[in-house]
């Protein structure tokens, strides 16, 4: 007579054990994005934006370090939660490009020769690396795209979050697991800067990184910034230092407009 009632029970347990991995994995997420942003961030560093670096007399290499160091405005880990949107912008929403060819590949290439296009690859990589939160997924993806003497992708802002709440639901990188879900859909971006004729640009992405586990889930914004190099090939992740991690917000909050993320209209899908 107790075999259901035991049964039920367990199911219970269970549940509870879900949704409190669930929110580790809540927790991991929001301290990899503060983590990731104060290892480029002293602690006298005041929470505005730096002012944008003076000319640099000793070439583009000057000038591309100079513009992909340059700070991000700092934001408390509660911005990248669910709330409140503002009806302020940072600026008319930026247009992306579609690829001029996408059959039969992984992640779109072939975006212009354009800040836009960058942007454009940008979104495009993150998500698709992102897409079903496998950090091994993301660092096959950012390799793919990754010139030789790129950042490595274990310091990257996502491959951090990705691993992070792997380990907090229990399942090693590289495992496929049943009621897993994980989608990166980015809606907002930013231009931070270009050098050497257009050939090299340091863009952001912002979107809604939403995570389920068995039917537990949660949604946050969280930002990308990378150094992205024109070549014959199309836009790849530049060699040289790491851009500054992104500021990460809930996408239209005021928090974002103040990071200077724009809407983004256009799909590189």
């Amino acid at each position: 007579m107790t075999a259901a009632p035991d049964r039920r029970a367990r199911r219970a347990r269970a549940r509870l054990s879900t949704a409190a991995l669930v929110l580790l994995g809540v927790a991991g997420l929001v301290a990899a994005v503060i983590v990731g942003h104060y290892r480029t961030t002293p602690p006298t560093t005041p929470s505005v934006p730096d002012p944008a670096p003076a000319p640099q007399a000793s070439g583009d290499a000057a000038a591309e370090r100079a513009l992909a160091t340059r700070l991000m405005l700092w934001l408390p880990a509660e911005a990248a939660q669910p709330h409140d949107l503002t009806t302020r912008e940072a600026g008319p929403a930026i247009t992306v490009p579609a690829p001029s060819t996408q059959a039969g590949q992984w992640i779109p290439t072939a975006f212009p020769q354009s800040p836009e296009g960058a942007l454009a690859q940008l979104a495009a990589l993150d998500q698709t690396g992102v897409a079903g939160g496998d950090p091994d997924t993301y660092g096959r993806a950012y390799a793919d795209l990754a010139l030789p003497g790129a950042p490595d992708v274990a310091g990257s802002g996502l491959y951090t979050v990705l691993s992070r709440f792997r380990r907090a639901t229990g399942v090693a990188a590289g495992e496929a697991t049943a009621g897993l879900s994980v989608r990166y859909e980015v809606t907002h971006g930013l231009v931070k800067g270009t050098t050497d004729d257009g050939g090299f640009a340091v863009v952001c992405v912002l979107g809604q990184l939403s995570t389920d586990v068995h039917g537990y889930g949660t949604t946050l914004g969280i930002g990308d910034c990378q150094a992205m190099r024109w070549t014959a090939g199309g836009w790849r992740i530049s060699d040289g230092p790491r851009a500054a991690y992104a500021s990460s917000a809930w996408p239209g909050t005021t928090e974002a407009v103040s990071a200077g993320y724009r809407a983004l209209s256009g799909s590189p899908r």
